[in-house]
């Protein structure tokens, strides 16, 4: 009964915030995620965070609902509330700073290391700052942790439950030492720590001038900015016809077999709500495409806001209308010790690949065709830990209802920027060979698919070069009568390799990458002809 006399005041005192006061506060809340991100960017080390910007940041209110988020990688923030839910069975105190990786207690996989620092200005918690980031390596059996053909997680690096990185204030060094003793690039490592430390630090300062300033109406603008996006997407969704819709496709090989893993979902909208249903997925996998179902959340939650209003302010009132679900044991919710590292980067994007393909039966004219599918991810590094290079490459969007796909960008679950040539070859033993679009990649249509890229690097010493890629056998599918993108290449001095494979390779082994290209829409004999010349011209087309 006390319980629902709070909640009533409370809901009275969220209520009283008028809407241009709301949206001052609105604002401030998101500036601080951006400045936290700001902050991790210009203070890590490592060119996969600095440069590439594969991290992100999120503010939580104390009950561990998203309050505000910068615009970083879709598939780490939708799961991030997942590893703020492990974190506050721990107890947090102010002070305290939490590091989790364990793909089944909060992370999506290893290499994405997370840090939850309670925010309490006045020695009170009232909410969490989160960043996550993608650490170029954290162990395991090759450099880079993300063997192709791992079996087990414990193949794949240092697996960290929630363990407290610093306690009440003060650093915990045997975690810190446990942590640098498991890694190839310890230094790195240390100071891209350092900067996502600091980026939660940062949001601990500017809430506290918020306080400063608003008082206790910044707490009550924690629940009515949820209330208000939670609000709108309700409406957006109720504009949706209601029913159940389908659609199934398949990953192509698992890095152990060579066997089709099919990813199917029903999708059920009703009123203002909307269910995705995973039953019919494939069984967990022996290789390292397994995904936990905070990584299918993620790629749900990020379709329900592309085909909604990608203007809605992004935060945990934009999850509640959605209800995510997939069986235990499957491909989408696998039981240890399965491996993961894949799941995260490659059946994140068959999943939205699903998820779009299902709501396109509703709205048609909201869903693009098929996108390349993968984030072609590409691993090079030597086992002495010298160096350790990540990077996903981009390919071809695919072709909207009224406009063509976008050339060569990332795609579905990743937004990050490409390694700078510059940057590539000053900090690691590699030389960029040719960066460039790969012409006619895009399937034919009334809109043409977007193309996708052939990037080429010659590696100058003996070092492992690990792949990570999808849609080399499958071609991303043309709706409405376009044709299909084409597949994607692996090369090797010329010789074509698997889409999974981790191989030695001595010094002057080139190493060159095809992504495919997005998917046709409409019939290509309805293309405009300015259109076809325009393509011509651009170089676009053989």
């Amino acid at each position: 009964m006390e319980s629902d006399t709070e909640d009533e005041t409370h809901t009275r005192s969220t209520d009283d915030i008028d809407p241009v006061t709301l949206e001052i506060l609105r604002n401030q809340l998101e500036s601080v995620a951006e400045e936290m991100g700001h902050v991790l960017i210009t203070g890590a080390y490592s060119p996969n965070i600095k440069e590439r910007q594969d991290c992100s940041t999120a503010l939580f209110d104390s009950e561990g609902n998203m309050v505000a988020q910068a615009e970083h990688i879709p598939v780490h923030l939708g799961a991030m509330p997942d590893a703020v839910d492990v974190v506050m069975d721990k107890d947090p105190r102010p002070g305290d700073v939490f590091i989790v990786n364990d793909p089944f207690e909060g992370g999506t996989h290893l290499p994405d290391i997370t840090l939850v620092s309670t925010i309490a200005p006045e020695d009170e918690v009232i909410g969490f700052a989160v960043s996550r980031a993608h650490h170029a390596d954290v162990g395991g059996s090759t450099p880079g942790s993300m063997p192709p053909g791992a079996r087990e997680v414990y193949e794949e690096g240092l697996r960290l439950p929630a363990v407290r990185l610093v306690d009440g204030g003060e650093p915990n060094d045997e975690v810190h030492e446990l942590l640098l003793a498991n890694v190839r690039t310890p230094d790195e490592r240390q100071a891209d720590l350092r900067a996502q430390r600091a980026a939660n630090d940062r949001a601990e300062e500017r809430i506290a001038e918020l306080l400063d300033e608003h008082g206790s109406l910044l707490l009550d603008a924690f629940d009515a900015v949820i209330a208000y996006s939670r609000e709108r997407i309700e409406s957006e969704l109720a504009e949706l016809p209601d029913g159940e819709y389908r659609a199934r496709d398949i990953l192509e090989s698992d890095g152990v077999t060579n066997n089709k893993i099919p990813i199917e979902a029903t999708v059920t909208i009703e009123e203002s709500s909307i269910a995705v249903d995973f039953s019919g997925t494939a069984e967990q996998v022996p290789g390292n495409l397994n995904a936990p179902l905070s990584v299918a959340k993620s790629a749900v939650y990020f379709v329900v806001r592309a085909v909604t209003d990608p203007e809605i302010p992004p935060n945990h009132g934009c999850y509640e209308p959605v209800t995510v679900s997939a069986p235990d044991g499957t491909v989408l919710n696998p039981s240890p010790p399965a491996a993961v590292v894949g799941g995260n980067v490659e059946t994140s994007q068959r999943v939205t690949d699903v998820v779009l393909e299902a709501l396109a039966h509703a709205i048609p004219d909201r869903v693009p065709a098929g996108g390349q599918g993968t984030m072609n991810n590409l691993i090079i590094g030597d086992r002495t830990g010298e160096f350790t290079y990540y990077e996903t490459i981009g390919g071809g969007f695919g072709a909207r209802p009224d406009k063509d796909g976008m050339d060569g960008v990332q795609v579905g679950m990743t937004n990050t920027l490409n390694t700078p040539i510059e940057a590539m070859e000053i900090e690691y033993p590699l030389h960029l060979e040719k960066y460039a679009l790969r012409k006619s990649s895009g399937g034919e249509g009334r809109y043409r698919g977007g193309l996708g890229l052939e990037r080429s690097v010659t590696v100058e010493t003996d070092a492992t070069v690990s792949l990570l890629t999808e849609r080399r056998r499958t071609a991303p599918a043309g709706v409405d009568g376009g044709n299909d993108g084409a597949t994607g290449e692996n090369l090797i001095d010329g010789e074509s390799v698997p889409s999974k494979a981790s191989i030695d390779v001595s010094a002057g082994t080139t190493v060159t990458i095809l992504t495919p290209g997005g998917g046709g829409h409409g019939n290509p004999d309805e293309r405009a002809q300015a259109a076809r010349e325009r393509d011509r011209r651009d170089g676009k087309m053989e």
